[in-house]
């Protein structure tokens, strides 16, 4: 039997406050644990949360970006449950009324658009973390620490309008980009301030009921979350197609080994016992605030694609890799400034620079070559001093060296041989010494010019000014 994917995800994204949502310790990652606790976000008797309104502001930017329908009335909840790095008890949340419900973000795959619904956005703040120690010689400890407590997080939770690994990445990047043009999420995955939880269950195609789904958790990269799809595709159409039952479960990939496996049952939904908290008052949006957030918005990353089609006349497929992160678009920009060829510019980005990108697994934020740096190399391109292909040797070297590309080409001699009278002495050469080829070609095989081009760029190891080359040889033959 052939069986339909239905996927859907649940995204928290850390937002960029300086303090956490209900106290003012700070948010900074990466501090020695636990240093930037209060009695509130740890859960001391008889403290009080004060709701940052900062962490209201980027909610309501992230729901006006994503077509969200915003509440005017809203209430937090706490969703009771025990863990060790949730100091209280309950983690304050939203529930039955959330800040905002019933957005909706467009993805592309293949040239085809889709529409991905979003269930809702709302507001939380994030718990601890676990640190375990297995290598002890006193045996194995765990230990916790509560900086994490408290700092601001929107959960936005798509519609199950999914249908394969390649949307889930498709939507989860579109995502992503969008909570970056508003500077309201640093996106950053490993750190865990962009995180993934994926929903997935598998129906006979054509079916309009769903299957019994599975929870994957623990997937810190959209390349994970695609592996993990896949490897989960494949793990329940094989139980299914063996008669065996899809038990309902939360569980862990394992990116090393490629697998999920069981982290715990999931029989029935949790009962988290939610209800509204006594110390928060019900949260009522003023109007005219929304429309002046909405003033406010940024050029999000579909106005910048058509803008980039329709101001430098570049395909859709190129404005639609460029404006997949803030920084990315900004580095095209940059270069157009000094290099005002919108179509080369775009095919260096796209080819030579996000494959090295993508070979070291950096973000265009780590790039060695700044985008200045990449317009002098294509400047030089322009004006013949080196060649297209000695080009890419010397934008190699850039981008391991972190040189600039007039440094790189003097030190390697690179410069290219544009001189008419040079060329013409090693043309004669090239011709004396292929004769036979000379005459074949004057008996009408005139593809062996491609091989007299290349004789001559082996002779001047690249160096030679092709379209001069071109020229000689033409006028020679």
């Amino acid at each position: 039997m052939e069986y339909e994917p239905v996927i859907g995800l649940e995204v928290h994204a850390q937002l960029l406050t300086q303090s956490k949502i209900f106290c003012n310790c700070p948010t900074r990652f990466g501090e020695e644990p636990n240093t930037l606790t209060c009695p509130v976000c740890t859960g001391s008797p008889g403290s009080l949360p004060v709701l940052n309104k900062k962490v209201v502001e980027y909610t309501l930017r992230a729901a006006l970006a994503t077509h969200c329908r915003i509440a005017p009335y809203s209430l937090f909840a706490r969703k009771n449950y025990f863990y060790p790095d949730l100091p209280k008890g309950y983690q304050i949340s939203q529930y039955e009324l959330p800040l905002t419900e019933h957005g909706y973000i467009d993805i592309q795959i293949d040239s085809q658009k889709k529409r991905i619904g979003l269930i809702r956005i709302h507001m939380e703040e994030d718990a601890g973390k676990l640190l375990h120690d297995l290598s002890s010689e006193r045996g194995s400890h765990s230990y916790v620490d509560f900086n994490r407590t408290g700092v601001p997080l929107v959960e936005i939770v798509s519609a199950p309008d999914i249908r394969s690994p390649e949307e889930a990445s498709a939507y989860l990047r579109k995502l992503r980009a969008i909570l970056m043009f508003l500077d309201i999420c640093d996106g950053n995955m490993e750190e865990g301030s962009f995180r993934c939880d994926a929903n997935i269950s598998l129906r006979p195609k054509g079916a309009q009921t769903f299957g019994v789904k599975t929870e994957l958790k623990n997937m810190n990269s959209f390349r994970n979350v695609q592996r993990a799809l896949d490897f989960e595709i494949r793990r329940q159409t094989a139980l299914l197609d063996q008669g065996e039952k899809i038990i309902q479960e939360t569980r862990l990939w394992d990116a090393a080994k490629g697998v999920t496996s069981s982290m715990r049952g999931k029989e029935e939904a949790h009962d988290y016992r939610y209800f509204p908290d006594p110390d928060l008052v019900p949260l009522v949006i003023d109007s005219q605030w929304i429309e002046e957030i909405r003033a406010s918005l940024p050029e999000l990353p579909e106005s910048k694609k058509e803008r980039f089609m329709r101001e430098y006349g570049i395909p859709e497929y190129d404005a639609e890799v460029l404006t997949t992160s803030k920084p990315l678009a900004n580095y095209y920009e940059i270069c157009l400034h000094h290099y005002p060829k919108p179509k080369i510019v775009s095919n260096w980005i796209m080819s030579e620079l996000l494959r090295e990108l993508k070979k070291d697994e950096r973000e265009i934020e780590e790039c060695p070559v700044p985008a200045l740096h990449l317009s002098e190399l294509l400047k030089l391109i322009e004006e013949g001093t080196i060649s297209g292909k000695i080009a890419k040797s010397v934008f190699e070297e850039m981008y391991r060296s972190g040189k600039q590309a007039e440094e790189i080409v003097r030190a390697h001699g690179w410069v290219q041989v544009s001189d008419a009278a040079e060329l013409e002495i090693i043309v004669e050469q090239v011709l004396n010494t292929n004769a036979k080829e000379v005459e074949a070609y004057r008996k009408g095989k005139v593809k062996l010019f491609g091989f007299f081009v290349g004789q001559v760029m082996k002779a001047t190891q690249g160096k030679a000014n092709p379209q001069m080359v071109n020229e000689i040889l033409k006028k020679k033959l």
